[in-house]
């Protein structure tokens, strides 16, 4: 790795009290102990010595595959990547375009989470990584984690998308059905008894892994070498990771003097939950919610965060609440065009979609992050085949069907 490579990650610094200061290892994977409360913990976000960035660092000749083209705005990257990153920017039509990030190794926006995640693990000498999860996170963990030889524990669902556990098959994970109320408390004792690394949430309120946010900015870099700063950015939210990862590193590139704005953030969650909408409306930091029944699988959460919260008001930006139907209509839209999204993944879409026939024009370019591949939806498959007769008469009839 070359010198401007290195990465300039030097401490976390507490979100709910940015004065709060602590070094960058061990990751403070239950948020800000200082700040605190029995109901609400921050998040702790990663920072650098900025003044050092290298001055062709978003200049410099094509990007190279994989997140190592940023590594100065990256915790270190002490994992072997996967190739991560580098995902294309498609036209739709009319100042529209997917960031589609199914074409990441395990195909999904997680790959860049668990870049850094796993790093973290592979830096502290954990034997192991843990995570609790039923879709792109638990897949995604597995992959890096035996790209770096680990091992890899999964709690998940036993309603898991049969994809999915395919993946955590082949990866070698050790996968393991639990309620899905039991998926925490058994995250912390495997952490607490194995000394494995968690790359899952902790904390009441969200927080997750404070590196994983940081893997996320690498979409921003990557859209403003594209296109410059779009208008807004719509981005399908759960936990809001993404959403914040993308918010700071537009949020970088403006403090760098590399770019003069940011674009306004747009989180888009299932109507059927939606803690980060709850939080905005109500001027709460964060927000917990009770869910309703959703196919977006992979977005319904009944936890936010305040990374959300703050990415959103600071662009301002807002929380979009879809319905099962906008986001059909939306996943549909995409296959059209030749994408074929998760139903969760087209909550970028849809949310875009919604804004629009509520307030028009966006005034520029507008950027809908797709965040995963069909293949990882619920019930993909469907029915088989028929055969027909070899014919023309039979094939005129199974074509007009």
């Amino acid at each position: 790795m070359t010198a401007s490579a290195v990465s300039l990650a030097n401490a976390q610094r507490s979100l709910g009290d940015p004065s709060l200061r602590y070094p960058l290892h061990p990751p403070l994977l239950r948020g800000c102990p200082r700040t605190a409360t029995p109901g609400l913990v921050f998040p702790v976000e990663v920072d650098y010595a900025y003044e050092d960035v290298p001055a062709d660092l978003f200049t410099s000749a094509p990007r190279r595959g994989g997140l190592d083209r940023w590594a100065p705005l990256l915790p270190p990257l002490d994992a072997p990547g996967l190739g991560e990153g580098g995902t294309p920017l498609v036209p739709i039509g009319d100042g529209v375009w997917i960031k589609d990030e199914s074409r990441n190794p395990t195909w999904s926006h997680k790959d860049r989470l668990n870049r850094v995640a796993v790093g973290a693990a592979v830096h502290m000498g954990a034997e192991g990584i843990a995570v609790a999860s039923s879709g792109n996170h638990g897949a995604s963990a597995a992959a890096y984690a035996a790209r770096a030889g680990l091992r890899c524990v999964v709690l998940a669902s036993a309603g898991a998308p049969p994809a999915v556990v395919s993946f955590l098959r082949a990866y070698g994970a050790d996968v393991v059905a639990v309620p899905a109320e039991a998926r925490w408390p058994l995250l912390a004792m495997i952490s607490e008894r194995l000394g494995h690394h968690t790359v899952s949430n902790l904390t009441p309120t969200h927080t997750g892994h404070p590196f994983g946010p940081e893997g996320y900015k690498t979409i921003a870099y990557e859209i403003h070498a594209d296109l410059g700063v779009p208008a807004a950015v719509f981005v399908p939210t759960g936990y809001g990771e993404l959403l914040f990862g993308v918010w700071k590193g537009f949020r970088e590139l403006r403090d760098l003097g590399v770019t003069d704005r940011v674009p306004r953030v747009f989180g888009c969650e299932p109507a059927a939950g939606g803690p980060l909408a709850a939080a905005v409306r109500t001027g709460a930091p964060a927000a917990v919610v009770d869910t309703g029944a959703t196919d977006a699988y992979a977005i319904d959460c009944s936890v936010g965060g305040n990374r959300a919260v703050r990415a959103v008001l600071d662009s301002g930006g807002d929380a979009l609440l879809v319905t099962d139907e906008e986001l059909s209509r939306a996943r549909d839209e995409l296959a059209r065009q030749g994408l074929w999204a998760e139903l969760s993944a087209a909550a970028g879409l849809a949310g875009f979609r919604q804004w629009a026939a509520r307030e028009g024009d966006a005034d520029g370019p507008v950027v809908c992050v797709s965040t995963s591949s069909g293949f990882k939806d619920l019930g993909v498959g469907g029915d088989p085949l028929e055969p027909v007769e070899p014919t023309w008469e039979a094939l005129a009839r199974a074509l007009g069907r």
